[in-house]
């Protein structure tokens, strides 16, 4: 496999982490760097881990898990986007809003962005091709994807205000709405 089809392969497996990454920068009114490295990291590491945990799980594990592993992706990315709905139509409080990129938010969303990365491993065990290279490929693009993503949702929340903690939420039940539809499909 050569380095211009992994490099597209990794941008594909981006998208949803660059998706959710613009709502997550949207609500998140830190003004660090911090909440935008702990995301990036954190996504880059799911999606450096995933390929090879479904290049060594091989036929069992990702068998087992391939007939309702869209259903996972869909409960956790609906979980998330339907709190962060909830807290864009609460009134302004002095409290700090939950912080997305720590805990078990987190956690939840890296899971939830790279369960396809864990099929893309499992491929590259039938098709046996070694998974280190891409791996690491695949979890680099995607930190840069994730911080793009979280400086872009930075700029909308300036444009938009409270409004786009609401449409951070849409948007992350829509990315588990069409993973669902891609996987009847």
């Amino acid at each position: 496999m050569n380095l211009i089809t992994i490099i597209f392969l990794a941008v594909g497996l981006g998208v949803d982490a660059f998706s959710v990454a613009i709502g997550i920068g949207a609500t998140n009114d830190k003004k660090s760097w911090a909440p935008v490295l702990r995301l990036a990291a954190a996504f880059g590491l799911f999606q450096f881990v995933m390929p090879i945990i479904g290049w060594l799980a091989g036929l069992t594990v990702v068998e087992i898990i391939a007939s309702f592993d869209h259903w996972i992706a869909f409960a956790l990315l609906a979980l998330v986007g339907g709190k962060m709905i909830w807290e864009g139509f609460e009134k302004e409080s002095d409290e700090e809003k939950a912080d997305q990129t720590r805990g078990w938010p987190l956690l939840l969303l890296s899971i939830a962005t790279s369960i396809d990365a864990l099929a893309v491993g499992f491929s590259f065990s039938i098709l046996k091709v070694p998974v280190v290279f891409p791996a690491i490929v695949i979890g680099l693009v995607c930190f840069l994807m994730t911080v793009t993503g979280m400086l872009f949702g930075k700029v909308l929340a300036k444009l938009f205000g409270k409004k786009v903690e609401i449409f951070g939420g849409l948007v992350l039940i829509a990315i588990g709405v069409k993973i669902l539809i891609d996987h009847w499909m």
